[in-house]
């Protein structure tokens, strides 16, 4: 079975069920429409801010790109590229790509036009469908990049450097191509978060996708009744393998076009959301709006939210318990994952070791775990390694990287870079990434640790600690702080609070200023290096990572 069957399942059990909902508050009207079948339906100027597709809609407008792409003599392997905002449309599009045997490359939206053409070139991309927020961007570069054969553009007043998708897909047939799909056929290329230069290229195949599929309803026992809000965008592996709990269940699914959250529970409400996947920011910035009362939860309809659950960064304890006495009846889980083991879920806390919080887990459904030193051998319980993880997500390689590959694949396990440890009950700890590591006077400091600490102080919204060059300790630990809207704290108040960690860990150097995060929630550290250490030391950094 491959993740393009379960579509065609859906479409023949649940045809004129609701698959997906697109809610943009950026047309905010009370309209309402429908997907039609022979067109996409664009919002007018200021209208409407709903849309939907039923599974029988789904599966024919994936058909008909499917089709478009076989009768424009594309075939099985080559590369197809999506650059979109999260809509109705782009999972179609995913699915025909997959559905005509082609391998599906998403972009990350916040590529710069020389990272689309390297990324482009990098995969071996013949076509790329894009939206009307990158216009600017592909203008720049659609002289330069010869191996696109076509450019397909979803959206309004089409560029004249492009094809319009509307008016393209309603040629083809929406009948099921029927192109026979296995297991081990390659199905997608990732793209990594390049923090580090330029992005690899990571190629998975069709069982990563569809064992994703089983991973995401086994661990939050999802069922056709729930109703999963996504949030984060769907270039990602993240967001896209949690929203394949929906696809394996037949599912709704509403994609939500905005972080507030003011928005956030009122789509909640309204949508009759079930399962909220929410990044660290949003979870505190709920918690932080319903403190100040500028929001109030008893305004909205939240009694059917059962699931909270986070992943894609590092997890505050403090949180996590913050938001369990603001909303008590909730299930939380975290889940732990890298774009090189299809997303979220190789390990896993579950919603039954709330007790556990601040763990990421233990391995999850279908994989295996291990903790290693330098030499690959296994630690101690209570030592701190290199979490390496095994099982059908695993990515096949880095594409056209050899060398990447053998760094981080050894035999069926993948070296995940992230430095962790098991305690005596068998859950795993992310202590930090292996490359953020901070080495002061020979002792070795792990962020993460000291984060955690500071997010216990009731002013601070946000922190990242990272490593100053020091002249006599190598480097010193530097707490770039955020503090909460409406809040005060100076550097001697936040020092003193720092006294009830162990004076190693305790940050030499307090900043205060915001902390950039990524589409997908992650502390942007290598932004931070670059600000506060200067260009010499990030490259350095670089050459020896």
């Amino acid at each position: 079975m491959t993740i393009v069957d379960l579509l065609n399942e859906n479409a023949k059990k649940y045809p004129d069920e609701t698959a997906l909902v697109e809610v943009n508050p950026s047309f905010e009207t009370k309209n309402r429409i429908t997907w039609k079948e022979y067109s996409l339906v664009q919002p007018e100027p200021g209208q409407p801010f709903h849309r939907s597709i039923t599974w029988d809609s789904f599966y024919k407008e994936a058909n008909r790109f499917a089709n478009l792409l076989i009768s424009n003599g594309y075939k099985r392997e080559d590369k197809i590229a999506i650059l979109m905002m999260n809509s109705v449309e782009w999972l179609p599009i995913y699915f025909g790509i997959l559905k005509a045997g082609c391998i599906v490359v998403p972009m990350n939206y916040r590529y710069n036009s020389e990272e689309i053409k390297y990324c482009l070139d990098k995969a071996d991309c013949s076509m790329l469908v894009f939206g009307p927020e990158f216009i600017g961007r592909i203008e720049e570069i659609c002289d330069c990049i010869p191996d696109i054969k076509d450019m397909l553009y979803v959206g309004e007043d089409c560029p004249t450097f492009a094809d319009a998708y509307n008016d393209e897909i309603v040629k083809y047939s929406n009948e099921d191509p029927s192109i026979d799909l296995k297991e081990e056929d390659n199905a997608a290329i990732y793209f990594s978060s390049g923090t580090t230069g330029f992005p690899k290229a990571i190629l998975h195949n069709h069982e990563s996708l569809i064992h994703a599929a089983r991973v995401e309803q086994n661990h939050h026992g999802q069922c056709h009744e729930d109703v999963f809000l996504c949030i984060p965008p769907l270039y990602h592996t993240g967001a896209k393998m949690h929203w394949f709990g929906s696809l394996m269940t037949g599912g709704k699914a509403v994609i939500l076009k905005a972080t507030s959250p003011e928005w956030i529970l009122k789509t909640v409400s309204e949508e009759g959301c079930t399962i909220v996947w929410l990044l660290v920011p949003w979870a505190q910035d709920i918690l932080d709006a319903l403190e100040r009362g500028d929001i109030n939860k008893d305004e909205y309809k939240l009694d059917q939210w059962r699931l909270m659950h986070i992943g894609a960064q590092p997890v505050p304890p403090s949180l996590i318990q913050r938001w369990l006495s603001v909303f008590p009846h909730h299930q939380y889980d975290t889940n732990y994952g890298l774009s090189e083991s299809i997303g979220p879920g190789c390990v896993h806390l579950g919603v039954e070791n709330t007790h556990k919080v601040g763990a990421i887990g233990k391995a999850g459904f279908g994989w295996e775990t291990k903790i290693v030193d330098e030499n690959k051998n296994i630690v101690k319980q209570g030592e701190v390694g290199e979490l390496c993880v095994k099982g059908p997500g695993v990515m096949k390689c880095y594409y056209k990287d050899e060398k990447a590959t053998n760094e981080v694949l050894g035999g069926d396990w993948l070296y995940t870079g992230d430095m962790a440890m098991e305690d005596e009950d068998g859950f795993i700890f992310l202590v930090d990434r292996k490359k953020d590591v901070i080495i002061t006077g020979g002792e070795n400091l792990y962020p993460v640790q000291i984060e955690d600490y500071i997010r216990m102080n009731s002013c601070v919204k946000d922190v990242a600690v990272i490593g100053l060059p020091d002249a006599r300790l190598g480097e010193i630990a530097a707490a770039i702080v955020e503090i909460k809207e409406g809040f005060s704290l100076t550097e001697d108040e936040l020092n003193n609070f720092c006294l009830g960690l162990p004076r190693y860990k305790r940050p030499r150097k307090i900043i205060f200023a915001d902390i950039p995060r990524n589409p997908t929630g992650k502390i942007e550290k290598p932004k931070l290096r670059k600000i506060y250490c200067g260009d010499s030391l990030v490259a350095q950094q670089n050459e020896i990572k």
